[in-house]
């Protein structure tokens, strides 16, 4: 008599279960005798013991964590790792007291960011002999998300921000710093650069800008280069230019005024130019 499946369980049901339509499960493999070696066991090397300190997020004395290596779909995926190369039940008193104040501590680091409502804190060690345990941050108000199935929908949701994601990891590791420790998380850098003229634009030029694709100032900035937008604005220390109107009195008249006496007091806070007073006005008082 040919073996049947059995029928999906009723968690399928659940809310929190990332997926719908038909499904089917799995036919049982048999035990197989022996199992394989993980990560660290017999004659594989440990990833963990390989690992430089500059591959976490934050390291101390005997603990380490480090993150992924891009961003996910929830807000914060972290693992805290043991510097020995030791497995949960292997770990001597002082370090098993030392993981579970660790376990607190990065819990409340990841529960402490923005729009973070939960922290899963999971351990399965089937891949690496060496003790590591997940962190997974579940959003505020995702209440989907909730239960079991959050390191499934980690990789279903679309990835968060680089940068949000490096803030978050800075965050917890200057958290975990204030306890001791180095944090080597940064944030990202903010890629700003002042626009090179704030005069506003010509006509010709508004016309040919595409209205329903407006641009921030720091793209504006950056598709102009510096050399082109320096070259179109004029330096007030050169002088007017040949195209510059001469005064009223004609070339002499303006000779004269530069080189005679200073204008009076009265006369003095009457002369202005670009809204700025001149030189030889006199002092009040």
């Amino acid at each position: 008599m040919p073996d049947t499946p059995p029928s999906v369980p009723d968690f399928t049901q659940w809310p929190s279960f990332p997926f719908e339509g038909d499904l089917r499960v799995k036919q049982l493999d048999e035990p197989v005798p022996f199992e394989p070696p993980r990560r660290g066991e017999a004659d594989r090397e440990c990833t963990a013991c390989n690992a430089p300190d500059e591959a976490y997020i934050w390291v101390g004395e005997r603990w380490r964590v480090r993150a992924m290596d891009r961003p996910t779909g929830l807000p914060m995926v972290l693992i805290l790792e043991s510097r020995s190369h030791l497995d949960l039940g292997d770990l001597p008193n002082l370090l098993a007291a030392e993981l579970g104040v660790m376990t607190v501590r990065l819990e409340r680091a990841v529960r402490s960011l923005d729009g973070v409502a939960r922290v899963h804190v999971n351990r399965w060690g089937d891949g690496s002999a060496h003790l590591h345990l997940w962190f997974l941050a579940r959003p505020y108000g995702r209440l989907q998300l909730r239960g079991t199935f959050l390191s499934l929908w980690d990789s279903i949701l679309p990835p968060i921000s680089e940068d949000k994601w490096r803030e978050n990891l800075a965050l917890v590791a200057a958290w975990l710093a204030e306890f001791g420790g180095r944090p080597l998380a940064e944030p990202p850098r903010i890629q700003w650069q002042a626009p090179s003229s704030f005069a506003p634009a010509s006509a010709a030029d508004a016309a040919e800008e595409p209205e329903d694709e407006p641009a921030s100032v720091i793209e504006a900035a950056d598709e102009i280069p510096e050399s082109e937008a320096a070259g179109g604005v004029s330096d007030p220390s050169a002088g007017p230019s040949v195209d510059d109107p001469e005064p009223e009195d004609g070339p002499e008249a303006a000779e004269e005024q530069e080189t005679g006496d200073a204008p009076t007091a009265g006369e003095a806070e009457d002369v202005v130019e670009d809204d700025q007073p001149r030189a030889g006005r006199t002092r009040e008082g």
